[in-house]
């Protein structure tokens, strides 16, 4: 009997998905065939860019929209045919905050402990509680019209976590907030993973982000998952630095390029430069005496370990728009660790 008991218990923290589909009247699939599973207690990055489909299978998951097909089960219920009991094992922080601007942090966290049936006392125990664990004592009763934005996603997390939900999904919970406030939503997240045991699907458009946090990602691209596994499985894949060149020359640029398709792969660069995935062969030194025999000038030259975005890049073509701005702004930051 225990060993049944463990393996229901494992079930309701687990997120499963086949075959799901979404399609909108008068456009294109938004969701096509995606299949996952996310094991309990695990951070579930899904990374992608804007319309790839992440906040409508947010959507379909959390019971907010309805399949056109496939199936999905959250914490063992069917999404479609068992929704109430869904709501009240899965905690969600979408990309719109619900928030009266009227209302204080302490007059939300509570009037969500009463939505959820608590008592007085455990309502004001649990709001105290995690105002403090967001960093949103010293605010709790300022009018929330007066918050920042990182304390508007802040108080979301903790609205969403009132009624100890075994799942939390968070969508893209950092866009637009500052390095600092990142980090910390960060570290709530990790911990909320580490030592409660929270399952969390989180999606990004930040590969910092899904690096750092996620023990896998999903890649996302025009409804489909397209590359699935560990940060470091996904990386190991690629398995080739990235060469990156700025011409000393912009007129040189063609021949540049011709010159390094001899050792590798040519892919997208940052602006201005010419970039190659290297040959397995082939290594810095042999670009650069391969560049002086042919009488080539470089301003700059930037060898780069394979990344989270080699890996997009290798999967859907393109590199995920904005997220090396996102990226940037998160490294100004320590990150946490998670053990």
């Amino acid at each position: 009997m225990a060993a049944t008991d463990g393996a229901s218990a494992q079930r309701t923290n687990s997120i499963e998905a086949e075959g799901l589909v979404k399609e909108f009247r008068k456009g294109p699939r938004a969701v096509d065939g995606i299949d996952l599973v996310v094991e309990p207690g695990e951070i579930y990055g899904f990374l992608g860019p804007n319309g790839a489909g992440k906040s409508t299978t947010v959507h379909i998951l959390t019971t907010l929209l309805p399949p056109t097909a496939g199936t999905a089960r959250v914490g063992g219920y069917d999404v479609l045919h068992e929704g109430p009991r869904v709501r009240t094992i899965i905690g969600a922080a979408l990309q719109e905050a619900a928030l009266d601007p009227f209302l204080s942090g302490r007059d939300h966290v509570r009037l969500q402990g009463a939505l959820h049936g608590m008592s007085r006392r455990e309502r004001k125990a649990r709001g105290n509680e995690l105002l403090a664990r967001v960093g949103l004592t010293h605010a709790a009763d300022r009018r929330v019209r007066t918050y920042s934005g990182g304390m508007k996603r802040r108080l979301d997390l903790a609205l969403a976590l009132v009624h100890r939900p075994t799942i939390l999904f968070l969508d893209e919970p950092t866009t637009g907030l500052d390095p600092q406030s990142r980090n910390a939503l960060w570290v709530e997240v990790g911990r909320l993973a580490k030592e409660d045991g929270v399952t969390i699907f989180l999606t990004t458009q930040y590969l910092e982000e899904a690096d750092v946090l996620a023990d896998r990602v999903g890649i996302i691209d025009r409804g489909r998952i397209v590359a699935e596994g560990t940060p470091s499985s996904l990386k190991a894949e690629i398995g080739r630095p990235t060469l990156q060149i700025l011409p000393a020359d912009p007129g040189e640029a063609p021949a540049i390029a011709r010159t390094l398709e001899r050792f590798g792969e040519p892919v997208e660069g940052a602006p201005g430069c010419l970039a190659v995935r290297l040959d397995r062969e082939a290594d810095l030194t042999d670009v650069v005496r391969g560049l002086d025999a042919d009488g080539l000038r470089v301003e700059h030259l930037e060898l780069d370990a394979p990344s989270l975005d080699d890996v997009f890049l290798a999967k859907t073509g393109h590199r995920l728009e904005g997220a090396a701005e996102g990226d940037s702004a998160a490294a100004e930051e320590q990150q946490p660790v998670r053990a």
